[in-house]
This record gives structure tokens, C-alpha cells and sequence, in this order.
């Protein structure tokens, strides 16, 4: 028995090495060489693509054991791109059903599907199960729309720096207008994907609070009905490009407007919420445990969060 086990280990460290070194292991070859029948090797290359599978969850490396049908023989295939573990999947998949960004139907495919690519087959149900109660209760946005296709159509104009012409349901009064657009970038809040787009019409922009804005219009993209990428290009040079991490960084519930400094105090326990909420806030006193605050923001969004604190923040002049 001491025996059989011993030429195991080494039948399988042996196979293994030649694998590492990048050779093509062939079972009826290696049959011969350990005497035993390709049965016996199939197993042995099975133990190593388990141990390959389960290493690989700890290191983030990809390592397979594929047939080359070829060179008829097994090869390792290594793929050094880094693997979620499955804490990072479970993270997302909460993460993706708080945000209750798309429809059931697309929120169900897309969770299975980051499951059973990123996560080990021995623990694809144990992460199914952890988040099985707020699949089942999942609340969809109640425009119940469809518009994952729209999302890398829209990637690829702004990429190709195309303009575009979208069919646009608006907001204030539910008419449907017509839009042509230099799209620079798309953005996630509260539930909605927006476009964050020019406007190429000048007429249209003269009913703008800021004309000459060097800012975008914002669009939400479950309101685009229709929507084509035109031949034309637009140019916007390096230095004056649209920097959507500095823009998220002012702007409250996407309400776009004028940029404008805000300053208040703040009579609460988490300073820190308002500060994540306000990526530009700055503290400028701090006394007997009420701060005072300064940030700078984008449009009336900010009205909206101000109001929602009550009596914790005070606007100051």
C-alpha cells in the first residue's frame, strides 16, 4: 500500500513537472512509462487540474490543464490575469443588487454569470445561497426598461468620438425630443445610468441656465427610445477634455447647473457620511463637536441633500 501511494505521488509530481515545463504530456505515453493504464494517468491529470483550480482561487493566477487536440496531448495553458476570490464576487454581487440598476430578468443573468465565471464550481452554491433571499425579493426600477446593448453603443461613439442622434423622453414634462450629441462619458447614481453629453444645437442650448456651459448636459440612458451613432466626428482637445471622476466628485443626484461653493454646519454624529457624500468638502472648524463645512458643487442637486438632514445641518451665508 506504502508502496502504491508512494508511486502515485511521484507519477503525479512527475506529469505535473512536465506540465510546468511546458511540455505536452501524452496518457498512453506516460501509461508506459509508469506502467500503469491511461485510466491510472486521466486520474492523475484530474488531481492536477483540482489542485490548479484550487490554487488559483488563492493566488489569482489562471493555470488549466486543456487537450491540445493537435499535438494529441495535455498542456498547461497559464493565464497570469488576476481571478476575483470569492469574498470580491460576493461583494459585487451585493454591491450590483443594491444598486437595482437593471430589470429582474438582466440583474438575474448577469449575477449568474459573474458566478459561475469567477467563482469555483464547489463554491458557486454556497454563493448562491448567500444572496438568494435578495434575488428572490429584488425590486426592479420601475421604468422596467432594457438598455444594456444601448450602454456599449453609446461606449463605442464616445471611444470613436462620434456624435450621436437620440429620441429623448424629458424628464420635466414627458415630451419626447430629439438630440444631437457629442457623448463624453457615461456615469452611475442612485440607480440610474446617464449620458454625459454636449449638445451640438445652439438654439437648444439657449434655454440653458448656463449657456456656454464648459460642462455636459446629463441624460438618463433608460430615456434614450432610440438612439444612432453618426459617421461625424468632434474634437475635443486633451487639455479641455471632460474628466468624469473630477465632475462626480461636485455633483449631487446628476442635477447639472452652475458650479457653486456651499458652506454649512453640521450638527451630527458621522462627519465621515458627509464627507463621502461630498468628495469636495473641506473641514474649516470644529468646535464642541459641531463642524463647519465647506464644499464645492455642481447645480441644485446639493439642495436636495441639504434638506434631507433636517435640523443636523444648518446652511450658513
Amino acid at each position: 500500500m506504502g508502496k502504491s501511494k508512494s508511486s502515485k505521488i511521484e507519477r503525479v509530481l512527475g506529469i505535473y513537472t512536465k506540465l510546468k515545463n511546458g511540455h505536452l504530456v501524452s496518457k498512453a505515453e506516460e501509461a508506459v512509462n509508469y506502467g500503469v493504464n491511461e485510466r491510472s494517468i486521466q486520474r492523475d491529470i484530474d488531481d492536477i487540474r483540482n489542485y490548479l483550480e484550487d490554487d488559483g482561487e488563492k493566488v489569482g493566477c489562471i493555470n488549466s490543464v486543456i487537450y491540445d487536440r493537435i499535438g494529441k496531448g495535455y498542456r498547461l495553458e497559464q493565464d497570469y490575469k488576476m481571478k476575483f476570490s470569492n469574498s470580491e464576487v460576493l461583494a459585487i454581487c451585493k454591491i450590483l443588487l443594491d444598486s437595482r440598476a437593471f430589470t429582474k430578468r438582466e440583474m438575474t443573468g448577469v449575477l449568474d454569470k459573474l458566478i459561475s465565471c469567477c467563482v469555483p464550481k464547489t463554491n458557486q452554491q454556497l454563493v448562491k445561497d448567500l444572496i438568494s433571499n435578495e434575488t428572490f425579493h429584488y425590486v426592479e426600477p420601475r421604468h422596467r426598461t432594457k438598455f444594456i446593448d444601448i450602454l456599449w453603443d453609446i461606449g463605442q461613439a464616445i471611444h470613436g468620438c462620434n456624435y450621436i442622434d437620440i429620441d429623448y423622453i424629458r424628464m420635466k414634462d414627458k415630451a419626447m425630443v430629439k438630440r444631437k450629441l457629442k457623448p463624453v462619458a457615461i456615469m452611475f447614481s442612485e440607480y440610474y445610468f446617464y449620458l454625459a453629453a454636449f449638445i451640438d444645437d445652439k438654439d437648444v442650448r439657449e434655454g440653458f441656465d448656463v449657456i456656454n456651459d464648459s460642462f455636459p448636459t446629463i441624460y438618463r440612458i433608460d430615456r434614450i427610445r432610440h438612439l444612432r451613432i453618426l459617421d461625424e466626428k468632434f474634437h475635443i482637445p486633451y487639455s479641455s477634455r471632460f474628466e468624469e471622476g473630477e465632475f462626480r466628485k461636485r455633483i449631487q443626484f446628476m442635477y447639472g447647473g452652475k458650479l457653486q461653493k456651499v458652506k454649512f454646519q453640521y450638527f451630527g454624529n458621522d462627519i465621515d457620511a458627509v464627507l463621502d457624500r461630498l468628495p469636495t468638502a473641506k473641514i474649516l472648524s470644529e468646535e464642541e463637536g459641531v463642524y463647519t463645512v465647506s464644499a464645492e458643487v455642481f447645480g441644485k442637486g446639493i439642495d436636495m441633500w441639504l434638506k434631507s438632514q433636517g435640523k443636523m445641518i444648518k446652511i450658513m451665508n
